[in-house]
């Protein structure tokens, strides 16, 4: 029986953090070189980071990237690995090394560059053109990168021709809702049409509004999963691969004969030569993995928690800071933060104005007791009062409205701002996505801040949310999130009595239409034959259209749906086209 032991380290690589991230790489190598690893494989470009973008512009950056891989390849000794770097030649390529034993094997080179939604690889790349298979330890590799693996053709299919009885493909994969089931089926269909064991390695971590969730998977060649990596989390996967399973598959399956004949001998792989195959002997046992995936409140919790911690960290700061007002994004928002970072570093201050109720502030309190968290109060009536009388006069003989209340707001910010200033803190904003889309909410106020938790998460989302992270009635344990929060009707509290469906519709009427809109690219028809009211949908378009200029002015924040704002849905500002 040949077997390939194969080890994939689902790592969190940080952009441009060379030092560290070859640190994590031998570090990974010494675990794969006790446990008797013969192919160790590493993530999409984990010796820069996924996505350097504008990084790859500077020669130096990519020069220094060669020598992390040198050092790496120094110390593959008695290993063979596969580390995602930045090759080049007259050019640079997103590739992935071979090295062995002190040695660089060989290089593949990606085919396909993705250039939709958050991927701009065109800008920076050229396309790979070649696919050799390797032959490490008596076994014949394929590799892939990413994109290349989600085309039912070549790259994948020539090295299977070629004699390829593993494909390993490294990518850097971000997450959304839904991504993971849909990975799935696809992997599972290439391993079983190319009958090869698929070796998939994602990594883990946030990189600005990204989050990549790992939660890496090995298939045989029959399309069934063997063993899965934990999302979220960095782990070292090491499955052995009993290479008689692809002889036994391909006997048994004739659709691959006639699509190799039809290949022909132009359509297959060189074969190059990394190690021996091992001598047999003694290695460690390895343990079964059996990780269940997430279901999917917890997918999204875990990549908002995950997301926030990284970006602060790998931004430097220790502590945050969350404008608290008793209402449910900014309770959730807390928590997400105590969290991802420890309660010990997250401080929460209460702002009341004179339309705070005494709901609002005693939900405030009640939550930092149930956290545990530092509470800041801080009343802006003077300061509220004292902005009035300034622009008394320049206001004379108009009705308060909009700017008036959005005073309060604007307060509210100058003073968080403040204190990050003072005490290097970051300010996480509380806004959702139902508020981003349609604007309601104000500009160097409540979006004022360097994080935007839940920038992405629509207002239903943040219910679900808010009653996931709540320990369940069942289990005796007391609320995290006061349920008065979770039931009071959700207002901005900027005037008197005011409702949050004063200015919006009902936010299980607004998020399915956001969807339709924003994520989906409904025309007017077609949302208003789903049964919404056509008036509806039409004034919720227009506040989307024409609230473009605040989310440009917006905050980061962690990427959950299949298209976020920002880095996924890119219109211009200046836009008169009203085609719905």
């Amino acid at each position: 029986m040949r077997v390939l032991r194969v080890g994939l380290a689902q790592i969190n690589p940080t952009v441009g953090d060379l030092e560290g991230n070859v640190a994590k790489i031998l570090e990974h190598a010494e675990r794969g070189r006790e446990l008797g690893v013969d192919l160790l494989c590493f993530p999409e470009l984990a010796i820069t980071g996924y996505p350097p973008e504008d990084l790859l512009l500077r020669r130096r950056f990519i020069d220094d990237n060669l020598r992390a891989l040198e050092k790496v390849t120094a110390a593959s000794s008695g290993l063979t690995l596969v580390v995602g770097f930045v090759d080049q030649d007259d050019d640079i390529y997103n590739a992935a090394a071979v090295v062995h034993d002190g040695r660089l094997a060989g290089v593949y080179r990606k085919q396909y560059l993705p250039n939709y939604g958050v991927f701009d690889e065109n800008r920076y790349f050229q396309v790979g053109s070649e696919a050799p298979v390797f032959r490490v330890a008596g076994a014949n590799v394929g590799l892939t990168i990413s994109e290349d693996i989600w085309y039912p053709g070549d790259p994948a299919r020539s090295e299977a021709f070629g004699g390829a009885e593993v494909i390993i493909t490294i990518t850097a994969s971000p997450f959304h809702a839904g991504k993971r089931q849909f990975r799935e089926r696809m992997l599972s269909t290439r391993a079983s049409d190319n009958a090869v064991f698929l070796c998939y390695l994602n990594p883990v971590g946030g990189q600005d509004e990204l989050v990549f969730d790992g939660g890496s998977m090995v298939f045989n060649p029959r399309g069934d999963l063997l063993a899965r990596c934990r999302q979220f989390e960095e782990e070292l996967l090491v499955c052995d691969l009993n290479l008689e399973e692809v002889r036994e598959t391909r006997l048994h399956d004739p659709r691959r004969r006639k699509d190799k004949l039809a290949a022909g001998a132009s359509g297959l792989s060189p074969i190059i030569e990394v190690s021996q195959e091992r001598a047999p002997g003694e290695r460690p046992p390895l343990s079964p993995s059996e990780n269940a995936p997430l279901d999917p409140l917890a997918e999204v919790y875990a990549a908002l928690v995950l997301g926030t911690r990284d970006y602060v960290r790998k931004n430097g700061f220790e502590k945050v800071l969350v404008g608290l007002s008793g209402g449910i994004d900014s309770s959730l928002v807390a928590v997400i933060a105590a969290d991802a970072l420890g309660i010990e570093n997250v401080v929460g201050v209460s702002m009341p104005s004179r339309y705070s109720s005494e709901g609002s502030r005693t939900d405030a309190a009640a939550l930092a007791r149930n956290l545990g968290l530092r509470l800041l109060s801080i009343p802006i009536e003077e300061a509220f009062t004292a902005s009035l009388q300034t622009l008394a006069e320049a206001f004379a003989d108009t009705e308060a409205g909009v700017a008036e209340e959005n005073l309060q707001a604007r307060i509210r910010g100058n003073i968080l701002m403040a204190l990050s200033n003072k005490f290097g803190w970051l300010v996480l904003t509380t806004g959702n996505k139902s508020e981003m889309a349609t604007g309601y909410s104000t500009l160097y106020g409540d979006m004022a801040g360097g994080f935007a938790v839940l920038k992405d998460v629509p207002k239903t989302l943040v219910y679900e949310l808010a009653r996931y992270r709540n320990p369940p009635e069942a289990g005796g344990g007391a609320p995290v999130i006061p349920q008065s929060v979770i039931d009071k009707p959700p207002s901005a509290e900027l005037r008197p009595d005011q409702l949050d469906v004063d200015s919006l519709p009902p936010y299980e009427v607004l998020d399915p239409i956001l969807l339709a809109y924003v994520e989906e690219d409904r025309s007017l028809e077609e949302i208003v034959a789903q049964g919404f009211d056509e008036a509806t949908v039409r004034r919720v378009m227009t506040m989307v259209d024409r609230n473009e200029y605040k989310r440009r002015q917006a905050p980061p924040g962690v990427k959950i749906t299949p298209r976020a704002f920002g880095r996924d849905r890119r219109l211009p500002i200046a836009n008169r086209y009203r085609g719905y």
